[in-house]
Order: structure tokens, then sequence, then C-alpha cells
């Protein structure tokens, strides 16, 4: 029979080959198993000798293909150099099948049987190869993820407990120095005191919000928009002085939030203080617009700059937690953010131009009031 003669002549042929091979195969120094590849592909060979005789099936071959991709897939090299690899055995076999005594007419089923085993074969171990890798990637994924949540929880323990300890010193003293201004009204410094105190207040604040026990035992409350704004602007004033910027301000006055104000003016003050910072080295005209519009299904706060943009390649991981491109930065002013928007059922989102930075808030209505906006235009 045909097919007999052609497995005949490749059994006699066997050690000439896979000794070529194994002298031709592409093999990474890394490879812990670059010992025994010639092996694969003797066994390669053997596999289009036993398909000849239809002493194997296609799953049998399937069975090989898996077998090696595990293989390659623990030895972590380059899928290429294997389809390579077994694209030159391939080459191999037809090429001596070729040189032999055969006929056009025994050739010609032969070649298509051949091209029928590697392309069975090298499917299935790619297909294979690249499930092994995405299941290898998803576990460092969750990996990773439990790491980065264990390293979290530590962290916000130890600053939950540095900043409980920290602010009840930090308490007394705001008092006595509000107490101080009241005895001594025309008192130099006193001013810039209490302003510092309020900044490191603020920071203390972050940090029991990473923690989440900052608001453990508050009450939501319904609150105005343009009050807590102009509570911030107020609280900012030395900042925004600094960095002579022009903030503008679209709110409606009877716009309410419900949750918890505080955290809400941890938000736009840590979001109007990044845009202060992006202004800051700026030459030419500064602006920050703050604007609230509002339909029957949500309502939205936005934030906005003219400053330096944020790189297309930072703005996905800008929320991240200890992602911070500030050389002193702690890198959890957005992340604080962003829990504390959707702690109050919201989303954040950012997009960034040559043009402006925008922050965007969006919330469910709560008891709002459609009297109409009203502007308020600060150069300072």
């Amino acid at each position: 029979m045909p097919m007999d003669d052609l497995a005949v002549y490749l059994d006699e042929h066997e050690a000439t080959i896979v000794k070529e091979f194994k002298r031709r195969i592409a093999i990474s120094d890394g490879d812990q198993y670059k010992g025994l590849i010639h092996l694969n592909g003797q066994a390669l060979y053997r596999m289009v000798i036993e398909y000849f005789r239809s002493e194997i099936t296609l799953e049998d071959i399937k069975e090989l293909a898996y077998k090696v991709a595990y293989e390659r897939n623990r030895a972590e090299t380059n899928i290429g150099d294997f389809v390579s690899n077994v694209c030159m055995g391939r080459e191999m076999v037809i090429d001596l099948l070729q040189k032999g005594p055969f006929t056009p007419a025994t050739l010609m089923p032969a070649l298509l049987k051949i091209n029928e085993c590697f392309d069975v074969f090298l499917v299935h171990a790619v297909l294979k190869y690249t499930n092994l890798k995405d299941n290898d990637l998803e576990e460092k994924k969750l990996f990773i993820e439990r790491s980065h949540k264990d390293r979290l929880t530590i962290l916000g323990q130890m600053a939950s407990s540095f900043v409980h300890e920290f602010r009840n010193p930090l308490t007394s003293i705001m008092g006595f120095s509000r107490l101080l201004k009241e005895d001594y009204p025309n008192l130099p410094y006193v001013e810039i005191i209490e302003n510092e105190l309020r900044q490191l207040n603020y920071r203390v604040s972050q940090f029991l919000l990473v923690s989440k026990k900052g608001a453990v035992y508050k009450q939501m409350e319904v609150f105005s928009v343009w009050e807590l704004f102009d509570e911030i602007l107020s609280f900012l004033y030395p900042n925004i002085v600094d960095v002579n910027v022009d903030i503008k301000c679209s709110i409606d006055p009877t716009f309410q939030l419900k949750g918890y104000k505080d955290e809400m003016k941890q938000v736009f003050i840590n979001i109007i203080s990044n845009a202060l910072d992006a202004l800051h080295k700026k030459t030419g005209d500064k602006e920050i617009v703050i604007e609230v519009s509002q339909t029957p299904d949500s309502s939205l706060i936005t934030v906005s700059n003219n400053g330096s943009p944020i790189p297309p390649d930072l703005l996905s991981v800008i929320f991240e937690p200890f992602f911070t491109t500030k050389e002193l930065g702690t890198g959890i002013g957005l992340y604080v953010c962003k829990e504390i928007i959707e702690r109050h059922g919201g989303t954040i989102t950012c997009e960034s131009t040559d043009q402006q930075t925008k922050f965007s808030m969006q919330f469910k209505p709560c008891d709002i009031c459609t009297s109409g906006s009203m502007s308020m235009s600060h150069h300072i």
C-alpha cells in the first residue's frame, strides 16, 4: 500500500531527520527544556508515520498537542519560536518525501495527510497554550489584587491608628488658637497658624477616609452646594491668591445634595487643589470653572481648569491608590474622591486635553429646586 511504503521510508530516515532538526531548531537560552525540544520534534515525526499507518487518530494528535503546549507554557518562552520549529519540521518531512522514489500520484495524498496532521497539531497546541497563558495571567492578576488589598488594609489600619493619635492634640491646638484669636484679635500670624492647622486637619481627614473610618457615626444631611463651594473657596483663599487664578462658578443657589457634607467638601477641596497645582507654573490666563447642571434623572458637578494636561497614559490610573506624579504627593487624594463619590451613589470621571482638564461628578437628584442658576466670578 502506498502509505505503508511512505511510512517505511520515513522510518529509515528518522535518525537523520531528528539530528538535522536538533541542529536547526530555535531555542531560547532561558528555556528549561532546551535539551529536550528535539524529542518533541521526534514525537511529531513519529506522529506523521503513525498517522500514515492509521495507528493514531486526530484525537491522539490533539492530546500530543496539549502535552507540548503545557511544556511550552512552563518553559515561559516565545510561542513564535515553537510555531517556527513546527513549521520547519513540516518542511523537512515534505522535502524528504519529495526526494524519495515516489510518484506524484503517491505524493499528493501523502502531502494532504501531512498538512492535516501538522495543522491539527498546531491549532490545538496554540489554542491550549493561549488558554494556559490567559489562566496564568488571570491568576497573577487575582494574586496582585489580593496582595494590593492586603497592603491597603494594613496601610489603612496604620494610617487610622496614626491619625487618631495625631488628631487629639491637633484638635486641642486648633481650639486654643481660636481662643488666642478671640483674646488677642490683633495678634500677628494667628490667621496663618489657623489656616495651616486647617490644612493639616484636612490631610488627617484624608487618611481617615482611606481607612474608611471617617463616616461611621455621621448622619447624612441635605446641604446647599452653593454654600459648600463658598466655604471651600474661603478655605483655599491663600492658595488661590498664591496662584493668581480666576475662579468662575455657575451654581443654582437652591441646588442641594444629600450625603456627608464633610466628605463632599474633601472631594472638592482635593480636586480644586489639584487644579491649583496644575496652574501654578502656567503663564498667561489661569482659570478654574465650577459648574452645576441638572436633568430630571441626574445632577452633574464639573470642575475644570486650563492648566497642564494629564498625559493620556495616566488618565486610566489617576484614581488608583498611592499613584501620584507629585514629588511629595501621597497618591490617596483622587482615590479618596472616588471612594466618597461612589459611597454617595455617584460616579467620577476625568477628561484632559491641551485646552482643559475636567473632572465630572454625576449624582442622582435630591430635593433639587430649579429657580435658575446664578454665576459668580472671583478674580484673585
